[in-house]
């Protein structure tokens, strides 16, 4: 009887194994056996490497950790797992710590980061002239994304989160969109399968394929992957301290464009320090002053509650309530903070984040007024 039980789960386990394979859900093996998205992530992909050329190290500043948080921020920096902290003031390195295994070669997955720098690239290929227009239609440069619908959104719907699309941002789902964009392994098809569903332009919902569908118009715009395109334009230009990396989703496949960038805290530091000196580094103008205002100006219309979103322009976060506060935001509380008031750049890697206050998370707060405050 045990016998023919066994037999009987196993035959059922068989063709579970070989439904899910026959319906090109094979992910969700991988999806399983990692079970959640971690920081070291590229580790389990395939990655390109955004080559880094001459090295200008930051300066350090006379107050060098001199200014210290205060008990209360860093018990809370430490209960959600912080890795890394780093302050810029006046563009010379004010304030570094680690904790754990980290340092300042130690390389980190930014999660959602990557869309602000997307966002960035796009603003270069505007300056470059390979895109004619944020209001040009998506399809003009992809031409298989060319439905009677998807004609209709522009490069400026996908810059800020309202296409209109049906992508369904659910990361608990093992068989939602986004669970199959980040493990599986044909992200460009699946980004291009969207149907929108909502008048574009209309309504703010954040969506991550809307990310993925501009770095594949700079795919085919520079002929360059997108890795190739960030060493260029950015990476190199700013004289980082170190190669980063890119999670792609196979072997000679395409960039997780909307998630998987990975550096150190003092090169991610760089991408603040372009955007609070108006796109110059040194002296050299790598991004349009005129892109970065229009990237920092709030959406203002409605998102899924209703609600004026003034929190959000092209694919970077505005805190409204901060005098000018902007930042760039990962899952598990990455940021690149830039509070120009105080001439400050702040970059915070880790595991965790707290809870969400009025319009960003906690420790997004605790960071900003500890700055006001003490700088």
């Amino acid at each position: 009887m045990i016998k023919k039980i066994l037999l009987i789960v196993l035959g059922l386990l068989t063709a579970l194994i070989f439904g899910i394979y026959g319906t090109g859900n094979s992910y969700v093996f991988k999806a399983i056996w990692y079970n959640y998205t971690d920081i070291d992530d590229y580790k389990i992909f395939d990655n390109r490497t955004i080559k880094r050329d001459a090295i200008l190290r930051w300066p350090i500043g006379s107050n060098y950790n001199s200014i210290q948080p205060d008990l209360q921020l860093r018990n809370k920096l430490q209960k959600i797992k912080t890795n890394a902290l780093v302050v810029i003031r006046n563009d010379s390195l004010v304030y570094e710590e680690y904790w754990d295994e980290f340092n300042k070669k130690t390389i980190s997955n930014s999660f959602s980061v990557a869309k602000s720098i997307v966002s960035t690239l796009i603003g270069i290929a505007l300056q470059d002239g390979l895109i004619k227009s944020v209001d040009d239609p998506v399809s003009d440069y992809l031409t298989d994304f060319n439905s009677d619908l998807q004609k209709k959104v522009t490069i400026r719907h996908l810059l800020t989160m309202s296409s209109g699309s049906d992508w369904d941002e659910s990361y608990e789902s093992l068989f939602s969109i986004v669970t199959k964009a980040y493990y599986g392994q044909q992200l460009e098809e699946l980004a291009k399968s969207v149907t929108i569903v909502d008048t574009p332009g209309t309504r703010w919902n954040y969506k991550s394929g809307d990310t993925e569908l501009l770095a594949l118009v700079l795919n085919r715009v520079t002929g360059k992957t997108l890795s190739e395109y960030a060493s260029e334009k950015l990476w190199k230009p700013l004289n980082t301290e170190q190669d980063a990396l890119w999670s792609v989703d196979r072997e000679d496949g395409v960039e997780k464009a909307y998630c998987c960038f990975n550096a150190t805290a003092r090169d991610f530091a760089r991408i603040g320090s372009l955007y609070l000196n108006e796109g110059k580094w040194k002296g050299r103008i790598i991004l349009n002053e005129k892109y970065i205002k229009q990237a920092l100006k709030p959406v203002m219309i409605k998102d899924e509650q209703d609600s004026l979103v003034n929190y959000y322009g092209y694919q970077w976060w505005l805190l409204p309530d901060r005098d000018g506060v902007y930042y760039a935001r990962g899952i598990q509380g990455q940021y690149i903070i830039i509070i120009p008031k105080k001439k400050c750049v702040v970059v915070r890697l880790g595991k965790e984040r707290g809870p969400f206050k009025t319009f960003a998370h906690e420790e997004v707060y605790d960071l900003v007024d500890w700055i006001l405050k003490e700088y």
